[in-house]
């Protein structure tokens, strides 16, 4: 079997090198936001400019660089886009039955406060979301709660989003922890520990910036303590469950 030895400085400059690594990033966000070019489209042509980058750049052999991409291709597909199928799935079923409104209006008979309803769902039902399903359906899904409830469209994704940075980084059962042990050679339990010791004083902030995000320092002073009771319950469970039980949860 042919091994390949990567080589971190192939241009004489870390610098340069660097800059060479990053160009397949920079064109997807440029595809994206000013080519407005669609995802799959953005994404066969990052492939692409990736393979080139890894062979004329890196000096990776052609066969190892395309087997490469299409391992990569299969470990995306299976641990991945069955996760999104199935969330997918779950909320169109809900929609489908009726069961959309009733989530709705049950938000709606808790409070009818919209910093408390971007707690509940942007925050609490968000992370839950982003543990069963990850990789964008808890922001797709909870906008959407949002936007039901009143909240302007591009104002709830963009809450969302931020809401989502707490969790993000264990993502779906855990699949980022696990795939960066195996890249690094790492244990995935001692990554996923320390990021639990990093990530609770994100989450504790996160639902004070959330608030503040929309109502400012009035807003935070009137609904203090609902966001302290959100960001500290899942900060602890976060630390506990990382450190003692493992990144899946």
């Amino acid at each position: 079997m042919q091994t390949w030895q990567q080589l971190y400085s192939p241009l004489g400059s870390l610098g340069l090198s660097a800059l060479a690594a990053v160009i397949p990033i920079v064109f997807f966000f440029l595809a994206l936001a000013v080519f407005r070019l669609k995802g799959h489209v953005a994404g066969s042509i990052t492939l692409a400019l990736s393979i080139l980058v890894a062979i004329f750049a890196f000096q990776m052999p052609a066969d190892m660089a395309l087997a490469a991409a299409g391992y990569g291709f299969a470990y995306g597909l299976w641990p991945i886009a069955w996760i999104i199928v199935a969330a997918v799935f779950l909320y169109k079923l809900t929609v489908k039955s009726g069961q959309f409104e009733v989530i709705r209006s049950s938000v709606l008979s808790i409070t009818d406060d919209q910093r408390l309803q971007v707690l509940l769902i942007g925050f609490c039902f968000g992370a839950f979301l982003e543990g069963a399903a990850g990789f964008g359906a808890p922001v797709a899904i909870t906008a959407a709660l949002l936007v039901g409830l009143g909240f302007n469209p591009l104002y709830a994704a963009g809450l969302c989003l931020i809401a989502n940075t707490a969790p993000v980084a264990f993502g779906a059962l855990g699949i980022p922890i696990i795939v960066a042990g195996q890249v690094t050679g790492i244990d995935a339990f001692k990554i996923g520990a320390m990021t639990g010791r990093q990530l609770p004083l994100l989450s504790l902030f996160v639902p004070f910036w959330l608030v503040f995000m929309m109502d400012g320092l009035r807003g935070v002073k009137e609904t203090w303590p609902a966001a302290l009771v959100a960001g500290l319950s899942f900060a602890v469970t976060q630390y506990f469950t990382s450190n003692f039980i493992g990144p899946e949860l």
